[in-house]
């Protein structure tokens, strides 16, 4: 019997991560001679590939430069302030004995994915850690896919932070969690625009869903 599994987003999602990445873009850009644009710009790019962050944040300069700098600056700080959500391991454990299978399913490469999962105590929660490998980052399903495939299950939900997860979940034919936290990564009303099944201001109301 094929086993129902939940995708999760990871930074903004499961951990706070968003201040370490939004410092190692801004010491990337400045290590490249170029102005610190401040956190609302860059907060509001997160979620789609490194490339085309950088690509919108410094027309014209070498993107590939900038995202090497970024590969080498994030894994020597992205711990500084990186946290675990108060509710996610409430809810993973959860999860887990209503027999759902629980995957990462991230913008990020899988290695980084699962070193920063490692470093922050939640890999014993979770089934798979899914990055994005030289394949199509979300919105496309692409990631949803392959995390599914691997764990051969059944997908019911996606949960994220972005309009970018909540569209790759519906193009997955997934239900859709958009969970807005405080200092959210996209704040309500740009979630609203992806039209997720339900919008909440932490995950504890997906138990009450599944």
């Amino acid at each position: 019997m094929t086993r129902p599994a939940i995708c999760f987003d990871l930074d903004g999602t499961l951990v706070d991560s968003l201040p370490d990445i939004i410092g190692s873009i801004a010491a990337s850009l400045v290590e490249h001679g170029l102005a610190d644009p401040g956190d609302a710009p860059i907060r509001s790019l997160v979620g789609l590939p490194l490339e085309d962050m950088f690509t919108e944040l410094a027309p014209g300069s070498d993107v590939s430069a900038l995202s090497g700098s970024y590969r080498r600056i994030y894994p020597t700080r992205f711990t500084q302030s990186s946290h675990v959500f108060g509710d996610t391991v409430e809810v993973l454990e959860s999860l887990r004995a209503k027999g759902y299978l629980l995957a990462v399913t991230t913008t990020k490469r899988t290695p980084i994915a699962r070193d920063l999962v490692a470093a922050l105590g939640l890999t014993d929660h979770l089934d798979l850690v899914q990055g994005t490998d030289d394949f199509p980052a979300k919105p496309s399903p692409e990631v949803i896919h392959r995390a599914l495939a691997e764990l051969g299950a059944q997908g019911t939900w996606m949960v994220g932070d972005t309009t970018h997860d909540i569209k790759a979940g519906r193009a997955a034919d997934l239900s859709t969690y958009a969970v807005c936290r405080p200092g959210a990564t996209h704040d309500r009303e740009r979630l609203v625009t992806a039209s997720p099944h339900h919008l909440e201001e932490s995950l504890l109301p997906l138990l009450d869903l599944v």
